[in-house]
């Protein structure tokens, strides 16, 4: 049977609080009000309403899905009006926004601990909010002060949802080939053409949605310096602030999917009846900038689900395996060779082990990039703020790309734990699969985000903004290392080694970036990886230390915190060091490749 969600609050506090250092981000202006209370109340309301109002639509999202109806409708799951209207009088749908528009205005990071919770207890309804947190992020930092106050308030309670629209049937990735088509008339444009992929693009969630629209303007350079973006409302909006006509925009299609299938997917079609209203936003042909605006938190928030998805498929694992009762084995205290859960079986506490810390690392990971989101953005220190966001940008590529493919792995392993019973959709476990498999795809690969973490995050500064985050590891490496305790400092000298692996496949992008680019980028991914591995090294080693204060030795999270930080030495940081060899022998490999 599935099993429902139970949000990991405990472990979430102690990682804002004790790995992160929520004290840092409360210093910061504007979220002086963010206190351990806060933290305290608002992780407990987020995880009573996802567990009891998101998770029960799950299952059932995943077996009926999104329909598309007469009239280009559609129609979402049952359950999921109801509960989206409660989700945004609560307010959830505007923890991190700005007060200037209807927001709370908390921080990135208590935001992103919630947003764990509405895609663990079901990311097909959880993609809803999250493309509409894009829109209010591109809106904001481009918009004019008329777009803003047209859109925002409405966009931020969540009655209007948003959309990205980027992929074309020709164009995915390579963006440089939208066709999509944007002709003035007047104080606007018109829209024309064909967009795939859009999530959300149709819905009966809200009255109305707010689609950003990649186009090109008729004397737009080619490439994508002639990308605009522009604003097309599937309902314009009256002076007074009403609905008015319904714009010339409709879903065509919905696509038939692996996963998530409570999220409609739709073909979006522009302009068939003589062009969609579209508003210009900012500049005309930055658009493809403003769109990397939205980015950063996009590319968070998939890793995130990542992140989400994981912890599912380990609670349905873990309640599976203290379930089944399946050979013998020895329990602890127990007679030998008597009946027992399977949990008790080596190879299955191996498996269920290796999920629980690389969950919890994948969690702590992602929180760090949003607290530095966070400073970054509310620093008053311009050095402090470039400092963090250069964090930011390392991080993110790693966030994205290594949670999602560690989310796979995890979800397959779930499947695993169960036997036979995991490959029976009944059970539960292969949804999470499935859920799971879009991620290392949408919002870029988890070879373009290896690209980006290469091209632009190593060889471009030339290594400076990875080298800083190296050295932090290997100071925390050695601190662990030098500890009378003789666990923490193994731990201490695995992460040390960790640490100087990584520095030394830097060195080696940096030496063949130039002379063998096919070389380095055919091992972007394993170095993306690597990466992943030895920063989530670096967070559970930072949750052992903080789980070793005196004030907290006996408490029992910090007391699981620090086995998981040792399993994970062990089990993930060690192995994933293998990877390195991958990185340094790509030049020869690549041509082996070729022969093949």
């Amino acid at each position: 049977m599935a099993v429902q969600y139970q949000p990991p609050t405990e472990d979430m506090a102690f990682v804002i609080r004790h790995v992160i250092d929520s004290q840092k981000i409360s210093e910061l202006p504007g979220y002086e009000e963010f206190s351990e209370d806060v933290i305290d109340a608002v992780l407990e309301e987020a995880g009573k309403f996802n567990a009891g109002m998101i998770s029960p639509l799950n299952t059932v999202s995943d077996e009926t899905g999104a329909s598309l109806g007469d009239g280009h409708s559609v129609k979402t799951p049952t359950g999921f009006k109801e509960a989206y209207q409660q989700y945004i009088e609560a307010g959830w749908n505007g923890l991190a926004c700005s007060p200037e528009y209807g927001g709370q205005g908390l921080p990135e990071l208590l935001a992103t601990a919630t947003n764990e919770m509405l895609h663990s207890a079901s990311m097909s309804f959880g993609l809803c909010p999250m493309l509409t947190a894009g829109a209010i992020h591109a809106i904001e930092h481009h918009g004019s002060d008329e777009q803003k106050q047209t859109y925002l308030p409405n966009l931020v309670s969540g009655q209007w949802a948003g959309t990205m629209n980027l992929t074309e049937p020709q164009a995915g990735s390579d963006l440089a080939a939208v066709t999509t088509k944007a002709v003035p008339n007047g104080d606007h444009y018109l829209i024309s053409g064909i967009k795939i992929y859009i999530t959300y693009g149709e819905h009966d969630l809200t009255e109305n949605i707010i689609h950003l629209v990649l186009a090109r303007l008729p004397d737009a350079p080619a490439g994508v310096k002639g990308i605009s973006l522009f604003i097309v409302p599937k309902f314009l909006i009256n002076d007074d602030g009403s609905l008015g006509a319904r714009n010339d925009v409709k879903c065509i299609s919905l696509e038939h999917k692996l996963g998530i299938h409570g999220s409609p997917t739709a073909v979006m079609s522009y302009g068939e009846a003589g062009g969609a209203i579209g508003y210009l936003v900012g500049k005309p042909n930055e658009g493809l900038a403003y769109m990397f605006t939205m980015m950063n938190h996009a590319r968070l928030n998939v890793g995130l689900q990542g992140v989400a998805i994981a912890e599912r498929a380990l609670q349905q694992a873990l309640w599976y395996a203290y379930d089944r009762v399946q050979g013998k084995t020895l329990i602890p205290g127990d007679q030998p060779n008597s009946a027992a859960p399977i949990a008790y079986h080596p190879d299955v506490r191996r498996m269920l082990a290796s999920m629980q810390c690389r969950v919890q690392a994948m969690r702590a990971l992602a929180y760090e990039a949003a607290a530095h989101m966070d400073i970054a953005a509310a620093s008053e220190d311009a050095q402090v703020a470039s400092a963090a966001q250069s964090r930011v940008d390392v991080l993110i590529p790693v966030v994205k790309g290594w949670c999602t493919e560690q989310s796979q792995d995890i979800a397959s392993l779930g499947i695993q734990v169960h036997g036979g019973m995991g490959y029976v959709e009944e059970s539960g476990a292969a949804q999470h699969l499935r859920d799971a498999r879009i991620t290392t795809i949408y919002e870029g690969t988890t070879a373009i985000q290896a690209n980006d973490f290469i091209g632009r995050k190593i060889l471009r500064d030339e290594g400076q903004g990875i080298g800083a985050l190296i050295n932090e590891v290997m100071d925390t490496g050695t601190t662990l290392g030098n500890s009378e305790d003789t666990a923490l400092a193994r731990l201490g000298q695995q992460l040390q080694q960790g640490a100087q692996t990584l520095r030394d496949c830097v060195d080696w992008v940096l030496k063949h970036g130039k002379e063998d680019a096919a070389a380095v980028y055919f091992g972007s991914v394993p170095m993306l990886l690597l990466a992943g591995d030895v920063l989530g090294g670096w967070m559970m080693a930072r949750a052992a230390l903080a789980a070793s204060k005196p004030e907290l030795i006996n408490d029992p999270v910090a007391i699981k915190k620090r086995k998981a930080a040792l399993v994970y030495g062990d089990l993930v940081l060690t192995c994933g060091l293998g990877r390195a060899h991958q990185v340094i022998s790509a030049g020869t490999t690549i041509k082996q490749s070729l022969a093949l």
